[in-house]
């Protein structure tokens, strides 16, 4: 019997299983009753909260009534929640997946004794999850702020500027170069605001706001194929709640109407 705060996940590749409702939870006692063939599975905690994954046969179909999704099409369908913890479930069932074996000297690995961390019995070698630190940031411009459309976006969809952290860098070294390099401004006061786990893939967000100081905004035609300054109330598609994206946008938009007494 799953406790109250136990949720189980089961994936199928890419693919989660989605339940009919998020707050009917299927049981682990269900799952193997109704995947005799899963190829391995995990459980964690965090907080007061714990998670059990499993993973199953890329032909395996979906129990009556249920279906498979990419994790990512699920964004916004059951709530935060309920995909914060499916992402850190498959994070950790992919790190398993891909950590088989050594990369040091290609024995099977074992669980460490004491860490959450893969030890090799024949060189010693300690591996740990992967988690990869990016930095995503608002840039304000007087009562704008910059969205921007990612070539990989949705038709229409704008967000904010973002990009991985290179071996050596600060974070905040790392926020105007990004900007630099995507849209071809500089900016000044950078500021940390919040982070955000986020499973694609393996990635730490980590919010920040920071103040046009010059230039003129150039898409590279790369990663970035569109870029403007927006208002509250005239603004393309922007990324749906759940999101740091969406948080930093609607905070930057919340800060611009108060200066403006609501008017805007």
């Amino acid at each position: 019997m799953n406790s109250a705060n136990e949720a189980c996940f089961v994936f199928r590749g890419n693919d989660v299983l989605l339940p009919s409702l998020p707050e009917a939870p299927v049981s682990g006692e269900t799952i193997r009753r109704t995947f005799p063939d899963i190829i391995r599975e995990g459980c964690f905690t965090k907080g007061r909260d714990a998670c059990r994954w499993f993973e199953v046969a890329p032909e395996t179909p979906a129990p009556e009534g249920m279906t498979f999704s990419t994790l990512r099409g699920t964004w916004g369908t059951f709530g935060d929640e309920w995909f914060v913890r499916a992402g850190h479930a498959y994070q950790l069932m992919e790190w398993e997946r891909t950590t088989r074996y050594c990369s040091r000297c290609g024995a099977t690995t074992g669980t460490h004794a004491t860490d959450r961390a893969k030890q090799c019995p024949s060189c010693g070698f300690v591996s740990y999850p992967i988690i990869n630190p990016v930095v995503i940031v608002a840039i304000m411009k007087g009562d704008t702020i910059l969205l921007a459309r990612n070539a990989g976006f949705p038709t229409g969809r704008h967000s904010v500027i973002a990009g991985f952290v290179e071996a050596g860098e600060t974070l905040e070294e790392t926020v105007v170069r990004e900007i630099r390099e995507e849209v071809s401004i500089e900016v000044r006061d950078v500021a940390y605001v919040a982070s955000q786990p986020w499973p694609f893939p393996h990635s730490l967000m980590i919010g920040f706001r920071a103040t046009w100081a010059s230039g003129e905004i150039r898409p590279d035609g790369q990663e970035i194929v569109e870029a403007g300054w927006y208002g509250p109330d005239s603004h393309p598609d922007i990324p749906p709640h759940g999101s740091i994206s969406r948080r930093l946008i609607d905070a930057a938009f919340a800060d611009i109407r108060g200066r403006a007494g609501g008017n805007i």
